[in-house]
């Protein structure tokens, strides 16, 4: 594994939806480092790439609420645990829960494994609201997948807050988790 600024020279055997998060990401002057690795399907998958980028790729969480009409996506760090009452609470709805992979693909574009807030790009009906936990932006840098596991990009949280975010018309609920 190495890393690398930018979008990968050779796309041939790229999926359409990773190609599109470098489009956009470039059209956006968002300057992104970016190592490739073998499918990185949890958190222990992706110690190594961690090791390379310098930082610690998000836990990316989907979530839905009971009557599967309100959808999230969380980002938290990696190493804290999560519990489903704590952010209830938070955001006011009671017994959330993992939204089926049906949904991720519907709404987002991507499969387990793949969760990453590039995928909100493909959110264009703003179905799924974006949550994330105080740590993850108080970081000077974000990693994330683009939209694929077996890659991985790392971006400055700041391009993501002020740059990303207004760009595909999402706004985050900033959630402090126990």
């Amino acid at each position: 594994m190495e890393l690398v600024h930018g979008r990968p020279q050779d796309t041939a055997l790229r999926l359409e939806k990773e190609i599109r998060v470098y489009d956009l990401l470039d059209r956006l002057n968002i300057a992104f480092e970016r190592v490739d690795h073998e499918a990185a399907m949890t958190m222990e998958d992706c110690a190594a790439v961690d090791e390379i980028l310098g930082t610690i790729i998000c836990k990316n969480l989907f979530l839905c609420n009971r009557q599967n009409t309100r959808f999230y996506l969380l980002m938290m760090p990696a190493d804290k645990p999560f519990h489903t009452r704590d952010l209830g609470a938070q955001i006011g709805s009671a017994r959330l829960s993992f939204a089926s992979p049906a949904y991720m693909e519907q709404y987002l574009d991507i499969t387990p494994g793949s969760v990453s807030i590039m995928g909100l790009m493909n959110d264009a009906d703003n179905r799924v609201q974006l949550l994330i936990d105080k740590p993850v932006i108080e970081s000077a840098k974000l990693a994330c997948h683009p939209c694929i596991n077996t890659s991985s990009i790392l971006m400055n949280t700041r391009d993501v807050l002020e740059k990303y975010l207004p760009a595909i018309h999402h706004e985050a609920i900033i959630v402090d988790l126990p």
